[in-house]
């Protein structure tokens, strides 16, 4: 049910609440495995689940492109990982290189 409450000083004003922004995946789960220790044996089955909830996130792009600007170096961001993000640079850094 929507209601508008007139005020005296603004606009009348709805009472039913926005819609809000969809939640990302990870905010329900154990913030741990989004950051495994090391790179090999049970790290790979943490990130392969790290990943597995990055897909399904609503905010999967904007969660990696702001991690690829910030430079996060640590954990699993828009369903990257730590070394798929440091090739991705390392491959920007190169791509004005071979353009010239």
């Amino acid at each position: 049910m929507r209601f508008i409450v007139p005020t005296r000083h603004y606009a009348p004003v709805s009472t039913k609440a926005a819609p809000a922004q969809p939640r990302p995946a990870c905010e329900t789960a154990d913030p741990d495995l989004f950051f495994p220790d090391g790179r090999t044996g049970p790290a790979l089955l943490q990130i392969a689940e790290a990943k597995r909830l990055c897909s399904a996130c609503p905010r999967l792009i904007q969660c990696g492109t702001d991690a690829l600007a910030r430079g996060e170096v640590y954990g699993v961001w828009g369903g990257l990982s730590e070394d798929e993000r440091h090739a991705l640079r390392r491959r920007a850094a190169r791509a004005p290189l071979s353009a010239a």
